[in-house]
């Protein structure tokens, strides 16, 4: 099995200085509802939408009943989302090979099985292989145990790991100790693996506790910082969204250094995706909605999709031959030919 360097965060020196903070739930509230509400999208806009939501989905399996053949299925729906004749009429089918979901997401018992379909289906540079470790979803586990079983999700292929933190510490305050532990994680993916560090907001009490979590793991050099477990019974909300890109457009003041978002845990839909993508557009620019820079966690989103996407397109080609009788010319075709171009430059750059 090949291994890959890639390029990481760097684990800085632990500061408290950077976890003083104060946040009133009440504002947090009405500024998440009011940004995430100033984008109103339909028709092509809205496939667009939708499918630059599908390439920033690590299509996900956390199930108790995982196998290999599920495991398959997976990969295959996240390499082949649509039917390669299926955007014939308003996409060159060259830059069908784009349309992929950013990675897959599985316990590292069946990284071995997504790491052999994705090589079957020829998409390992493409579609990336991420695995929860460190005793999820609780990370109630010893620390060596944690660290090995990141060792044994790498070697078996992962190329991500999303690792939970060890809530007792946030809760008692102990962040130091927080700080210590997510460098040792990020000393065990090294080079080989990007770290994301899922903070479970729904465990962690208070607003400015997610603060603080967020900027103990960015210190510590985790390459995402992600909401929940999507075990919790509380997940991603636009709220606590903000406080983490408030934390994030600190941190990167402070050090120059770049962290990505995922939420995951309730992202169900697409007009899900699309507040949580208007949300990251007006506060950290839309140069954040890469997968290298920002990513959904779910496993039923994509559902939501298909359907979006296949109803849209019946719609347009419904539109184009009423037009065709009518000798008019198509429109709205800007949002689709910006995606497109979009997905050009991604190939190019590959």
């Amino acid at each position: 099995m090949e291994v890959k360097e890639l390029e990481v965060n760097k684990t800085l020196p632990y500061d408290p200085s950077l976890l003083a903070v104060n946040i009133s739930l009440r504002q947090i509230e009405e500024i998440a509802m009011t940004v995430s509400q100033r984008c109103h999208v339909s028709g092509v806009n809205e496939i667009a939408w939708a499918l630059r939501a599908l390439m920033l989905t690590d299509l996900t399996t956390l199930a108790g009943d995982d196998t290999a053949a599920n495991v398959r299925r997976l990969c295959l729906r996240a390499c082949y989302p649509f039917e390669p004749q299926f955007f014939d009429k308003f996409f060159e089918r060259a830059l069908l090979s784009e349309i992929h979901t950013a990675a897959v997401c599985v316990y590292p018992a069946r990284v071995k099985d997504a790491y052999q379909a994705l090589q079957q289906y020829d998409k390992l540079d493409k579609v990336a292989i991420a695995a929860v470790a460190t005793g999820f979803p609780t990370g109630q586990y010893g620390l060596q145990t944690r660290l090995q079983e990141i060792s044994h999700a790498i070697l078996s292929g992962a190329t991500e790991i999303d690792i939970v933190i060890n809530r007792q510490l946030a809760l008692v305050g102990d962040w130091e100790g927080l700080y210590n532990e997510v460098v040792l994680m990020r000393s065990a993916c090294g080079q080989r693996a990007h770290l994301k560090t899922i903070l479970a907001i729904g465990e962690l009490g208070t607003m400015e506790n997610v603060y603080k979590a967020a900027m103990v793991c960015m210190l510590a050099g985790a390459d995402f910082i992600k909401t929940s477990t999507g075990k919790e019974a509380v997940n991603a909300t636009l709220p606590v969204g903000l406080v983490m890109i408030f934390a994030i457009q600190e941190f990167k003041r402070r050090t120059c250094q770049i962290v990505g978002l995922k939420p995951a845990g309730g992202v169900r839909t697409v007009r899900d995706a699309i507040a949580w993508m208007t949300l990251v557009n007006e506060t950290l620019g839309m140069r954040w909605l890469r997968p290298e820079r920002f990513r959904f966690g779910a496993s039923g989103l994509l559902d939501d999709i298909e359907k979006v996407v296949r109803e849209g397109v019946a719609k347009l080609e419904a539109q184009e031959a009423e037009k065709s009788k009518q000798a008019e010319p198509i429109v709205e075709q800007d949002v689709l030919e910006t995606l497109c171009k979009d997905l050009r430059k991604t190939k190019e750059e590959k």
